[in-house]
C-alpha cells in the first residue's frame, strides 16, 4: 500500500469513485461529507421510487459503454439492469399532449418534423452557411434562436434542458450542456447538419438508458461497502472550512460550486464560485387506478402556463413498477428564476401539482400518496464560458503546493456517467503523484 493519504471532500457519486478507483491503486484515503449520507443526488424511496436522479445512460457519445454501466458491472450489479418499457415522452404545447418529435438532440432538430406550436420546423434558410462555430462558447437559445426561431427554443430545447437543468436554453452553455454538438459545430456548415452528426455517433446498439431493480441507491450501497472493504474511512456531518483541517498529500474535491470554492485560493475561488445553481422539487403521487397515456411521461415548456415541467410515468415507463396497483408518477417543479411553486408548503405543492396534472390527463383519482422532495441549489447553471473558466481554475491548482484535483458535476457536467467518469479522471490525474 501507499504511504499517500488523499482525502476526497465530496460523499456524491463522483467522490465515491474517485475514492474507490484511489483505493484500489493502493492509496490511503478519507471521505468528508457534510451531510448525514453517502450519494448526494441519488436518493431511492422506500417504495422504490427514486426522489433523485432516475437513470443513466447506457453509452458515451461516441457509442462506448459509459462510466454507470461499467462501474455497475465492476460492483456485481449487472443482474439488477433494467431498461425503460416505454421510450417515447410527450410535450405539452398548445393545450394538447403531443409526442416529443424523432430526430432531436436535447430538444434540438436534426431534420424537419411536425410539431403544433413549432412552426419554424420547416426548413429553415438561416440554418446555412460557413461552420457554425469556430471555438467559441455560446448559449444554446442563442444559436438555436439564430438558425432555427424562437418556438423551437421555446417549446423544444427550453423544455428539454429544462428538464436537466431546471434552466433556460438562453443562458446555458452551448460547450458545456451539449458537448458533442459543440464538437460537431466545429466544422458543420448548418445546425441541423451537426446534430444529424452527434445523433448518428450515439446511435450505437442496445437500450439508451437504465436503472437498477430495487433503485439507484443500491448502486451507492454497493460503492460504499466496497470502499470499507478497501479501508476507506468515511467522516460524515463534517463539512470542511480549510483543507488543513484534515492533513494529506493531495486533495480531490467533489463538492458542489460554493463549499468547494471556500476550500481554494481567491483566485481559483473567483473562477469557481461563478457557478450558480437552481432549486428543483420533486413530488411522488400514487394514483390507484389511473389511466395513463403510453408514454414514459411529458415535458411542460415554461410558456404554457403550468407550474410543473415535467412528469415521468414510472409504471408506464418501467416494467419492474408495472405490476403494482397504483399509478406513480413524478412531477418536476422549479426553474432557474422561477421558485414560485417552491415556496408553497408541502400540501399546497401536492395540490397543485395534482390540479396541472389534471389538465394534461384529464380527470384523476385522488392521490392515496404524496410525497414531496426538495433538493435546493441542486443543479448547476452552466454559463457560457464555464468550460474555459474550470480549465482555468484546474491549471492555476496545478502550480500549487499540494495536488488539488476537481472532480463532479460542479466542473465537468450533470448526469450520474459524466460524474463517474470525473470522479475516475480526478483519481487518474493524481495516480503518478500518489503512486
Amino acid at each position: 500500500m501507499s504511504s499517500r493519504h488523499v482525502v476526497v471532500v465530496g460523499g456524491g457519486i463522483a467522490g465515491l469513485t474517485a475514492a474507490l478507483r484511489l483505493a484500489e491503486s493502493g492509496v490511503r484515503v478519507t471521505v468528508v461529507e457534510a451531510t448525514a449520507r453517502l450519494g448526494g443526488k441519488i436518493q431511492t424511496a422506500g417504495d422504490g421510487i427514486e426522489t433523485g436522479a432516475e437513470q443513466f445512460l447506457m453509452r458515451t457519445p461516441d457509442g462506448g459503454p459509459s462510466g454507470a454501466a461499467r462501474l455497475v458491472a465492476d460492483l456485481g450489479l449487472s443482474d439488477r439492469l433494467v431498461h425503460p418499457a416505454l421510450g417515447a415522452a410527450g410535450l405539452w404545447v398548445g393545450g394538447r399532449l403531443q409526442s416529443m418529435p424523432p430526430g432531436t438532440l436535447m430538444g434540438v432538430p436534426g431534420f424537419s418534423a411536425a410539431l403544433d406550436g413549432v412552426a419554424t420546423l420547416a426548413d429553415d434558410d438561416r440554418d446555412l452557411g460557413v461552420p457554425v462555430l469556430a471555438g467559441q462558447d455560446v448559449a444554446v437559445g442563442e444559436l438555436v434562436r439564430s438558425r432555427l426561431g424562437g418556438e423551437v427554443v421555446e417549446h423544444l430545447v427550453d423544455p428539454l434542458l429544462g428538464g436537466v437543468y431546471a434552466g433556460r436554453a438562453d443562458l446555458l452553455s452551448l460547450r458545456a450542456t451539449i458537448p458533442n454538438l459543440y464538437a460537431a459545430l466545429q466544422t458543420a456548415h448548418t445546425l441541423r447538419d451537426g446534430v444529424a452528426a452527434s445523433l448518428v455517433k450515439r446511435s450505437a446498439g442496445g437500450p439508451v438508458f437504465g436503472t437498477l431493480r430495487g433503485g439507484l441507491s443500491l448502486l451507492v450501497e454497493a460503492l460504499s461497502q466496497r470502499l470499507l472493504d478497501l479501508g476507506v474511512v468515511v467522516h460524515y456531518g463534517s463539512p470542511l472550512r480549510s483543507l488543513d483541517e484534515l492533513d494529506a498529500d493531495a486533495y480531490v474535491l467533489a463538492c458542489p460550486a460554493k463549499p468547494a470554492a471556500a476550500l481554494l485560493p481567491a483566485e481559483v475561488a473567483e473562477r469557481v464560485s461563478a457557478l450558480d445553481y437552481a432549486s428543483v422539487g420533486l413530488v411522488t403521487l400514487r394514483l390507484p387506478g389511473a389511466e395513463l397515456p403510453e408514454l414514459t411521461g411529458f415535458l411542460v415548456p415554461a410558456d404554457q402556463g403550468l407550474s410543473i415541467k415535467a412528469a415521468t410515468f414510472f409504471s408506464r415507463k418501467w416494467e419492474h413498477l408495472s405490476g403494482e396497483p397504483e399509478a406513480a408518477v413524478r412531477v418536476s417543479v422549479g426553474r432557474y428564476g422561477d421558485i414560485g411553486a417552491l415556496a408553497l408548503t408541502d400540501e399546497a405543492l401536492g395540490d397543485a401539482v395534482q390540479a396541472d396534472l389534471a389538465k394534461v390527463l384529464g380527470p384523476l383519482p385522488a392521490a392515496s400518496a404524496v410525497r414531496v422532495t426538495r433538493w435546493g441549489g441542486a443543479l448547476p447553471q452552466y454559463a457560457p464560458g464555464h468550460v474555459d473558466r474550470v480549465a482555468e481554475a484546474r491549471s492555476l491548482l496545478a502550480a500549487g503546493p499540494k495536488p488539488v484535483v476537481l472532480a463532479g458535476a460542479a466542473f465537468d457536467g450533470v448526469g450520474i456517467p459524466i460524474c463517474i467518469a470525473s470522479g475516475e479522471k480526478a483519481a487518474a490525474d493524481l495516480g503518478e503523484f500518489v503512486s
